[in-house]
């Protein structure tokens, strides 16, 4: 139980390392306004809805969890 843990924690402190280096040298996520996105403009008001971008983030994290989840 405590090896699961502290592999949980290890992954998750790279993650977080990797993520922050990206966000300090300004190195933009491919994701954003996808094509499947939903964007509605009026006079005063804009919603966003990125449809396209949550199912593409679900697949990756997925495919992620499935593989941490064979490796173990």
């Amino acid at each position: 139980m405590e090896s699961n843990l502290a592999k949980f924690l290890l992954i998750t402190g790279v993650v977080l390392i990797i993520v922050s280096v990206f966000i300090e040298k300004g190195i933009k996520v491919p994701f954003g306004r996808l094509p499947g996105d939903i964007i509605v403009k009026k006079e005063n008001f804009t919603f966003y809805f990125p449809l396209a971008t949550s199912i593409i983030i679900s697949i990756l994290l997925t495919l992620i969890f499935s593989l941490i989840r064979r490796w173990r």
